[in-house]
């Protein structure tokens, strides 16, 4: 969207949109969970669907006036069952933690039993933590990963027959490795549980066939729309056509009220940009770009949690060398990197220091970043890592971080 409009009429508002794009243009973008959606997506998710009130689902609204509105949400339902071979799919959810809320109201009641990913070993809020809903009203047990960073099968099995939980859930915020999803059906199956796969962070590498589907195998399957998919930011659910009457009950009036159809047209495009051969590509470049920033890491003497990556991600791990993540976050901030401080497992240090930096690669691969130019990160990294109380060095990193910057701009026309 251009913005002369919103000059015209907020000089203030548009003078910090064009600073915040100023900031993205100069920065390599390694948080995990963000991602550049095309201008097309950002052109739909600021369009006059944003005016309709559309509360129901398809050919079911409480409103008037949908007709047109139910042609984009249906769109949007069929391209992203067609990218996951999944049988049914409610787009509403305004977010990642919104869909697995609903997942929850469908299959839980208060005081149910859990079996999730511990946070700090890389599950995610929603998942049971215990400043979430899903751990303040509800019996959360955890699994976490072994001393190689691995998800233990063995160790998740004897929980669960230990506890016989009502959920399982499968599916991470910070998990660098594969995700053995027959298994845990197996697991659920075998104390009659239900299995829910929150595939937020790898649902491109998923839906281009990079990582095991869990369609098939999870009873209900969660996802954002705005990490590796690059669409907008919100949430999807899908599930088997058993389950679908009351998943789009448990979304409304379940957990929300008007979905937001201008999100959803901008999720409808999303999923048809990755049902295109070319997105495929993306993905595999993802990949390579997060295994050549690992490596690189490595072989500059730095730990990395389980030794490298599956996937788009990867977690510095600082105990060895006394630094916090938190530090450390903050001064790649100064030489033009985004990152976040993250937990690594059995992480001493608080969630609010910890000992770890979590690292993407979906965002700056969309920029056009190389295998090539992760190596050149990873230097910038090793020497905020190992530098940073050298002026020199900092500030030649941060000369080599805006000169990869200029070398592959986002969103060259102002109002991206």
């Amino acid at each position: 969207m251009e913005l002369d409009l919103i000059r015209k009429n907020d000089a203030e508002i548009a003078d910090l949109i064009e600073e915040e794009l100023k900031r993205q243009q100069n920065t390599i973008e390694l948080i995990a969970s963000e991602n550049f959606t095309s201008e097309t997506v950002i052109a739909a998710a600021g369009t006059v669907l944003t005016n309709k009130y559309a509360e129901g689902k398809p050919g079911k609204r409480y409103y008037n006036g949908c007709e047109v509105i139910d042609k984009i949400e249906k769109i949007a339902q069929e391209r992203v069952k067609k990218l996951f071979g999944a049988e049914h799919a409610n787009v509403q959810p305004h977010s990642g933690a919104q869909a697995n809320m609903a997942v929850f109201l469908y299959t839980l009641k208060p005081g149910d039993k859990v079996l999730s990913m511990d946070l700090s070993n890389g599950g995610h809020l929603s998942h049971g933590s215990p400043v979430n809903f899903s751990g303040m009203y509800f019996d959360v047990v955890s699994y976490g990963v072994n001393e190689e960073g691995f998800i233990d099968y063995d160790e998740v099995e004897k929980l669960a027959l230990e506890n016989k939980p009502k959920l399982i859930i499968a599916g991470a915020s910070n998990y660098p490795r594969i995700i053995d999803f027959k298994r845990f059906r197996e697991i659920a199956d075998k104390v009659g549980a239900y299995l829910l796969a929150d595939i937020a962070h790898i649902a491109g590498l998923v839906a281009t066939g990079l990582h095991p589907s869990p369609v098939g195998y999870a009873h209900f399957v969660t996802t954002t729309t705005h990490k590796t998919l690059r669409g907008p930011r919100g949430g999807v659910i899908m599930c088997g056509e058993e389950h679908a009457l009351g998943i789009d009950k448990a979304v409304f009036p379940g957990t929300q009220g008007g979905p937001l159809e201008h999100i959803i047209a901008a999720k409808a495009i999303a999923f048809g940009e990755a049902l295109k051969p070319e997105y495929k590509e993306y993905c595999k470049n993802v990949i390579a770009n997060a295994n050549a920033l690992a490596q690189t890491l490595v072989d500059n003497g730095l730990d990395v949690v389980s030794g490298g990556t599956d996937n788009h991600l990867l977690t510095l791990d600082l105990r060895k060398i006394g630094r916090t993540g938190k530090d450390i976050a903050n001064l790649l901030e100064e030489v033009h990197v985004t990152a976040n401080k993250n937990t690594v497992p059995n992480d001493p240090q608080s969630p609010f220091v910890t000992s770890g930096v979590r690292l993407g690669a979906a965002a700056v691969t969309t920029r056009g970043f190389t295998v090539e130019d992760m190596k050149v990160v990873g230097e910038i990294i090793t020497n905020v890592v190992k530098h940073s109380d050298d002026k020199d060095i900092m500030d030649k990193s941060a000369k080599m971080a805006l000169e990869l910057c200029k070398k592959h701009p986002l969103y060259a026309k102002e109002g991206a």
